[in-house]
């Protein structure tokens, strides 16, 4: 998973300048930083989405092949008994 970046000097020292203290500026920075790790890219979203919709086109081919065999099976039992 990708992290989104960002310049956390520039953040505590605006932090700073609004008149937070050094330590706690630095604190929600961690804060912020560590809340971000977590986080997912859209690129990386986009292609997560796309490799589930190709597994699943392959599990939906495999159950139409078997729901056609279970149809012609019903069809032949039922001919089987009335011919």
């Amino acid at each position: 998973m990708s992290t989104i970046t960002f310049d956390t000097l520039a953040l505590v020292q605006e932090l700073k300048q609004a008149g937070i203290p050094q330590d706690q500026a630095e604190a929600m920075v961690k804060v912020i930083a560590k809340a971000q790790a977590g986080l997912v890219t859209q690129e990386h979203f986009d292609h997560r989405i796309e490799q589930l919709e190709t597994r699943m086109a392959g599990r939906f081919t495999l159950l139409q092949w078997m729901m056609g065999a279970m149809i012609a099976l019903a069809v032949a039992n039922f001919a089987k008994q009335f011919f």
